[in-house]
């Protein structure tokens, strides 16, 4: 939005903007703020900071955890929810004694992996389009101690509800796709997520009600530039949120928060370019796929049980990726194929088009680190020239469901825990320090987090098991 400080210094005097409030990303992919006085808005802010506490968001050890936030200026927006006129700006972390910038910050490793991508020659640009499904509830209902163990939500548009004398324009199980009012009851909720999203500078392609009956939905915005992104991704989460909560309801991005019910992903469109030339595009190629492309795919399903550690690091994202329900499962790439963990739109035909889509990750993802991950494993097969054919990575456009067990047994599968994805990292994670993109103790202190979190799951009994072996 601003170029340089004094542009932001007058739209402040000029809009009469009396907060200034600064957001950041913590290391899993959660935004935290702090809320300065726009009185406090001075170019000092630009080179002293504000100082926060690195060692509550995964940054830094509690013995030496202070850190400072500097905004980017790029990134203002005036924040629609306030009372008092607010400018927002994402903000990078420093380090609070030499004033550099904080390698961990996952802002940073994004930046680091595109640059990475220039000084290999491959690329100058790459552009992304992220999709966002989610689920609208109209309450939520959560129970977990000593004694008890329970969650219930709540959807006007669930057929669970039909019983209870309303008018009959229910959704049943898996018939949303598309769905139009009055069984959607969510369009005028999405349009105004659309224009709070546009009155911040993020386009919007469309919204529509997505196959999960019981609320659920989808905004999908143009392909940027890598960081624009990885930054929208988090406003749009943040503005989602926002609208639901002003309107008495709630979102959330889980991959699975209903049993039986689709799950929500979050696909990743994606291709590279060098002096505005879409690397991706071969019109003779297969699919209209340049053989750059096909080296980027041949990395990217190589890498991709380790990637999985960045782009679906919950235990709940492993609800979502099973048989049976669109889930991208096995390591194969497809035209069209929505089974595939990467397919090529056969729509995107034109030359600046023609892209892939990395369609196993989810929203619990950190944005920046599963990108940078993502663009690391592709070009990782362009500097190796992976073949994916050669690598048994298809194509295959079959129904691989209606295949017998034994040949579908012949396709690589893709992590179906959280715990095999976390060893695959370990395993194979030098692709990612290439060019100190990332950072080996990142990535262990990551894999150490993310068992821990593992491992409380594990420790608590499940109602299911309840109900399965109580009487034993």
């Amino acid at each position: 939005m601003f170029k340089n400080f004094a542009e932001a210094a007058a739209f402040v005097r000029e809009h009469n903007i009396r907060m200034v409030d600064l957001k950041f990303t913590d290391l899993w992919g959660r935004w935290h703020h702090v809320t300065i006085s726009a009185t406090e808005f001075s170019s000092e802010l630009m080179s002293d900071g504000v100082g926060f506490d690195g060692s509550s968001v995964g940054f830094k050890s509690v013995k030496s955890g202070d850190m400072v936030l500097v905004p980017d200026l790029s990134t203002g927006f005036v924040d629609p929810f306030w009372e008092e006129p607010t400018l927002s700006f994402i903000c990078n972390t420093l380090e609070a004694d030499t004033k550099e910038t904080f390698a961990g910050d996952p802002r940073e490793v994004c930046r680091r992996a595109e640059e990475y991508m220039k000084q290999t020659g491959i690329a100058d640009a790459s552009h992304w389009g992220p999709e966002f499904e989610f689920y609208v509830f109209n309450q939520v209902v959560l129970q977990n101690g000593i004694n008890v163990a329970s969650y219930r939500v709540e959807s006007i548009e669930a057929s669970w509800n039909s019983a209870e004398g309303g008018n009959g324009h229910y959704i049943p199980i898996h018939g949303g796709y598309h769905a139009i009012p009055p069984k959607d009851q969510l369009y005028d909720l999405r349009s105004q997520m659309v224009m709070a999203l546009e009155s911040v500078g993020i386009p919007v392609k469309y919204h529509h009600h997505e196959v999960g009956g019981p609320g659920q939905s989808e905004i999908e915005t143009p392909l940027m530039g890598m960081m624009a992104a990885a930054d929208a991704s988090m406003v749009i989460k943040y503005i989602t949120k926002m609208v639901a909560h002003e309107n008495g309801q709630t979102v959330t991005f889980l991959p699975k928060p209903l049993y039986g019910e689709a799950g929500s992903g979050m696909h990743f469109h994606q291709h590279i370019f060098k002096n505005n030339v879409n690397l991706f595009y071969d019109p003779q190629g297969p699919n209209l796929l340049s053989q750059t492309a096909l080296y980027y795919i041949g990395g990217l399903l190589t890498h991709a049980p380790a990637v999985l550690a960045f782009t679906n690091p919950s235990t709940n994202s492993y609800r979502r990726l099973v048989p049976g329900f669109e889930a991208p499962i096995n390591a194969f790439f497809s035209s069209g194929n929505r089974s595939a963990a990467i397919r090529v739109p056969k729509y995107a035909t034109q030359p600046d088009k023609v892209r892939m889509e990395f369609r196993p990750p989810d929203a619990t993802c950190n944005p920046y680190l599963a990108m940078a991950a993502q663009l690391m494993a592709g070009l990782d097969g362009i500097r190796n020239k992976i073949d994916p054919t050669a690598a048994g990575f298809g194509p295959i456009d079959d129904d691989i469901f209606t295949w017998p067990e034994e040949r579908r047994a012949t396709i690589k599968s893709l992590p179906t825990s959280l715990e095999e994805a976390l060893k695959a990292l370990e395993q194979d994670h030098q692709f990612l320090l290439e060019g100190a993109v990332f950072d080996e103790t990142m990535i262990q202190n990551w894999i150490k987090a993310k068992r821990a979190e593992d491992r409380q799951l594990r420790l608590r009994p499940h109602p299911y098991e309840i109900e399965l072996y109580f009487d034993l």
